[in-house]
Parts: C-alpha cells; sequence; structure tokens
C-alpha cells in the first residue's frame, strides 16, 4: 500500500534557526569519508585532490589568531583561506567535500551556494557574517554566480569570513575568476569576481560523471497510464508525492527554494505525469533547485512525457546557465534509474 500525498497542495514554513541547524551534508553524503571515496585510476588529478583536502583539513582550526592577526596589522596570512574544487559533473566533489565538513572540528557549515544567499536573506547581510563568523569551517557547495547582486555579496561575505579567520572551501564546474560568464556584464563586476577568485587555491578534479560510469542508458519515460501500477511495484508500504508536472511548476512560484528541501520532507518518492520541456529561465533554475534538493535526498523518481534530456530547451543546454542544467539533467536521471528498480510484472 503507497501513501500518497502531493507536493503542489504543500506551502512549508521555515525559521532562521531551522535554516542554520540545515547546513550539514545531506543524508547522501552523511557518512562519506576521504576513504570511501574512490578515484578513478585513469585520472590521476583525483587521488591528488584527495591528499590536497587532507592536508587543507589539517589546517582547520590551527590558526584562531591569523584574522584578528590580520586586521591589527592588515598582513596577508601566507596561505589563502580557502580551497575550491574544480570540475565536470559526476566526478565526486560534492563526495570530498562533504569528507572535509566529517572531518573537520567544529562549529562548521556545509550548504549549497543557494543556501547561503538564502540565509542572508533571511537573516540579513551583517547577521550572516555574525553567525558564521565563529566558524572554523564554512563548505559552499555547487559555487555559481547568477546575477550581479549575488558576485556583489558573496565577495563580500568570502572577505569578510577570511579575514575572521574562517577557512572556506567550496566545488563548482567553472573556475573562481571565470563566475558569472555568460549569465551577466561579469566584466563590471571584475574586482568582485576577483575579490572571490582570490579567496582560494584552486584543485582541478578531471574524470567523467561517476552516474553514468559504466552504467546503462537513462530508463525511457512511463506512459501516463503506467504510472499507477510501477508506483504500487516500486513503493510498496512509502509515501510518494504524486503531482501533474505543469501544476507542480506552478505550485514551485510560489515558494522560496530556501523551503524545497522541507517541501519533500518525509517523502520517499514522486511520481510526475506528463512531465515538459520547460522554456521559461525563472522556471528552470526554481526547478533546478528542486533537483538539487531531491537527489540530496535520494529520492527515486517516477515519470512520464519528454525525457529528462529533453527538460531543459536547447537554447538553455546551450546558454549561460548550461551547466547548471546538465547537472540536474545528471542528477534527475540517475534519480529516474532508482525508481525504476524492479521489472514491470
Amino acid at each position: 500500500m503507497v501513501q500518497i500525498e502531493q507536493l503542489a497542495a504543500r506551502t512549508p514554513a521555515i525559521s532562521v534557526d531551522e535554516i542554520l541547524k540545515g547546513f550539514h551534508p545531506s543524508p547522501r553524503f552523511g557518512d562519506v569519508s576521504f576513504t570511501s571515496y574512490r578515484p578513478d585510476p585513469n585520472q590521476p588529478s583525483q587521488a591528488e585532490a584527495v591528499k590536497a583536502l587532507e592536508a587543507f583539513g589539517a589546517t582547520v582550526g590551527s590558526s584562531d589568531g591569523e584574522g584578528l592577526f590580520k586586521r591589527l596589522f592588515g598582513k596577508k596570512a601566507s596561505a589563502r583561506a580557502g580551497i575550491y574544487l574544480d570540475g565536470g559533473f559526476g566526478v565526486g566533489k560534492t563526495h570530498l567535500l562533504a569528507s572535509l565538513w566529517h572531518s573537520a572540528p567544529g562549529p562548521k557549515a556545509f550548504g549549497t551556494f543557494v543556501e547561503y544567499t538564502n540565509l542572508v536573506g533571511a537573516l540579513s547581510f551583517r547577521k550572516t557574517v555574525e553567525a558564521l563568523s565563529s566558524y572554523k569551517l564554512v563548505c559552499i557547495d555547487e559555487f555559481e554566480l547568477d546575477d550581479p547582486g549575488d558576485t556583489v555579496l558573496m565577495s563580500r561575505l568570502m572577505r569578510e569570513l577570511a579575514d575572521a579567520g574562517v577557512k572556506l572551501a567550496a566545488t563548482s564546474n567553472t573556475l573562481p575568476g571565470s563566475l558569472g560568464e555568460g549569465r551577466f556584464a561579469a566584466v563590471d563586476f571584475q574586482r568582485e569576481i576577483q575579490v572571490l577568485a582570490d579567496q582560494f587555491d584552486v584543485v582541478r578534479i578531471d574524470g567523467e560523471d561517476f552516474r553514468h560510469r559504466g552504467l546503462p542508458a537513462a530508463p525511457a519515460p512511463l506512459k501516463t497510464d503506467e504510472l499507477k501500477h510501477r508506483m504500487q511495484a516500486e513503493f510498496d508500504g512509502q509515501t510518494v508525492a504524486v503531482d501533474d508536472f505543469r501544476g507542480l511548476i506552478d505550485h514551485l512560484a510560489g515558494v522560496h527554494p530556501s523551503r524545497y528541501r522541507k517541501l519533500i520532507d518525509g517523502i520517499d518518492g514522486v511520481v510526475w505525469r506528463d512531465v515538459e520541456t520547460i522554456t521559461e529561465q525563472a522556471v528552470a533554475l526554481r526547478f533546478v533547485v528542486l533537483a538539487d534538493r531531491l537527489y540530496d535526498k535520494d529520492v527515486p523518481i517516477l515519470a512520464s512525457g519528454v525525457p529528462f534530456d529533453k527538460l531543459f530547451s536547447e537554447d538553455m543546454m546551450t546558454g549561460g546557465y548550461m551547466k547548471k542544467y546538465f547537472r540536474a539533467v545528471s542528477r534527475l536521471t540517475a534519480l529516474a534509474r532508482e525508481g525504476q528498480v524492479h521489472e514491470p510484472s
């Protein structure tokens, strides 16, 4: 028996304290470590990244007075405050970032880029700096600059945290000096982008997407009239959110992305009827956040309609946000595989 709910009927509320308490790795990365990471032997940079992060982790909490020294004497530290993992999709950057977080002493924070910008929106910039300045480590996953406001905001936040002696670690699909390219007039904000770049030592990780490494192609979408039968087979005894795709898209417009994690709280699987190609940028960017939260919680998907590699329009897949969309397609494809484990009877 399946307990059926509907995401489009949920309007979650979340407090500032709940946001702060949520700054830790998702259940998918709740028990990872450097030793559980499996470097591709054909990609030496992966093993080298493990060593670099282990060495960086050893410095966390060992220079508490550095920030004060810099403020009093105006001298720069001998090493940069942060480490920045640059690489393609599915090479294990989040696994390694979470491993660093698990190995480091607290207090510490782990969140996606959008979760930090949401925190500033909830607390204010100054209170966010005050809250995080006492931390030994701040980890920022999926670092991407979507607009000029984010560029200025994160430039200031990273600079002030580094000045306070906080160690920074980030992952992205884009080198820090190239953040914002193709999204807005990045040249007009080069100073802020350079300030960001100056906080980090860059570690490159090469490799192919592990979600596709040696795995079969993504499963084809189901027919809409097959969904109920497959849902009973895949999710017996679990709670499943069943939504018409268009209705879900419309509902997300009224739910702040900071609430998407709570939106899917208690959901073991999702079923989407009649998935269609998204053609509006704002809608697509919201849906990327939902895809990330579903992947964080390892929520399997059953869907009818267009396949996930057609979820975003061709213009989007070649535009300034293409890396976001490719990551979302990769993650949704992985969840769709998990949603079709059993053969239909």
